[in-house]
């Protein structure tokens, strides 16, 4: 665990984006707002509290420091 209490380890970037699609295996096509497109999954701590992701919602996810195109959904945004 973090410092901050979190279960990550951070290291990541956090972006703001739009879910443009549902894809197999509890994957999402993420839509950044700078335009790219990534593949994302959903954390632990959401699909714990049963947070509901669908197209066209506003998350906000945690890009891989590894593989940019790789994220995880940390956050659904109102």
């Amino acid at each position: 665990m973090d410092s901050d209490g979190q279960g990550s380890a951070g290291g990541g970037t956090e972006v703001v984006g739009s879910v443009q699609a549902q894809l197999p295996s509890g994957l999402y096509r993420v839509k950044l707002d700078g335009g790219a497109v990534v593949t994302a999954h959903v954390a632990d701590r959401i699909d714990r509290n049963f947070v509901r992701v669908l197209v066209g919602d506003r998350v906000r996810l945690e890009l891989s420091p590894v593989d940019r195109g790789r994220g995880r959904i940390v956050e659904k945004i109102a």
